[in-house]
């Protein structure tokens, strides 16, 4: 019994000592990280920036700004180079990481003169991650709730103007998922699930692109479960609003066919949301 024990141990050296040797092989061969030395901050800021400008080279931008952090924590080319650093993993689509530099940029500089970039920036890692209206929209909403940030805290300045315009773009993105989902629920004949979601279309998100659909939707969705009221106040909101669109004369087909006609009234929950909104 003794034999295969001696044996086995010996096995078992040999592995060890194999996997040692490649250990170290894999040592040797692998090259020592670059580090970069000592430098006054304005230097190593600048060669940041070289990296980034010049070169295309955002991972070494990123690189000599985060040693102007670390090597001058309490001079102002530091309060610089975080937020470079910030932005230089912004530019290469690191938006993660981008956004917990910018966090910690805000939470130790919170009244520096670049605080209202930083929010801006923080925007834009939400914002250049929207995706198609197929697919789940928690990246728009941040995005809407950070733009809206920018704009309440910083309402004077040049980001909250730029955040406005893309406000509307997003709203308009988070309209047109609600539509998607409607119609969704309108081709299986659910049509009250249907109606939620373009009557959240025409409360919420008014000011789009995406109203003259819903309202002609809503016309067709009420036709169908015989709520013919609600459809020509649908139709009316629509006609009055939009008359020219070809969404109005859906609406207005969907309702002849019935020998009906557009009509405004004041108990529908559309004659409140017109009264205020259009």
């Amino acid at each position: 019994m003794s034999r295969p024990t001696v044996a086995l141990r010996f096995s078992n050296l040999r592995r060890a000592g194999a996997i040692g040797l490649v250990l170290a092989l894999a040592a040797c061969g692998t090259p020592e990280p670059k580090t970069v030395a000592d430098a006054p901050p304005e230097s190593l800021f600048n060669r940041g920036m070289n990296e980034l400008t010049i070169n295309r080279n955002a991972g070494e931008a990123i690189k000599y700004f985060d040693e102007v952090d670390r090597q001058h924590p309490y001079s102002v080319w530091a309060n610089k180079a975080q937020l470079m650093s910030a932005y230089a993993l912004y530019a290469s689509n690191k938006y993660e990481n981008a956004l917990t530099a910018l966090d910690r940029f805000i939470q130790l500089h919170p009244g520096s003169r670049d605080a209202p970039y930083a929010y801006y920036l923080k925007a834009l890692c939400y914002y250049e991650r929207i995706t198609d209206i197929t697919r789940d929209q928690e990246i728009t909403q941040q995005a809407m709730n950070s733009l809206q940030d920018v704009i309440r805290r910083f309402p004077d300045t040049e980001y909250a103007r730029d955040s406005q315009i893309k406000i509307d773009l997003t709203r308009d993105h988070l309209a047109g998922k609600e539509m998607d989902i409607g119609r969704f629920y309108m081709k299986r004949n659910q049509y009250l699930a249907a109606i939620n979601r373009f009557r959240r279309v025409v409360e919420v998100y008014q000011t789009t692109s995406q109203v003259p659909e819903a309202l002609e939707r809503l016309t067709e969705a009420y036709l169908a479960i015989g709520l013919t009221e609600e459809a020509q106040a649908s139709a009316a909101v629509l006609g009055h609003n939009f008359p020219g669109s070809e969404w109005y004369v859906d609406a207005y087909d969907l309702l002849m066919a019935q020998n009906l006609e557009p009509k405004a009234s004041q108990t529908s929950w559309l004659g409140r949301v017109w009264n205020s909104v259009f």
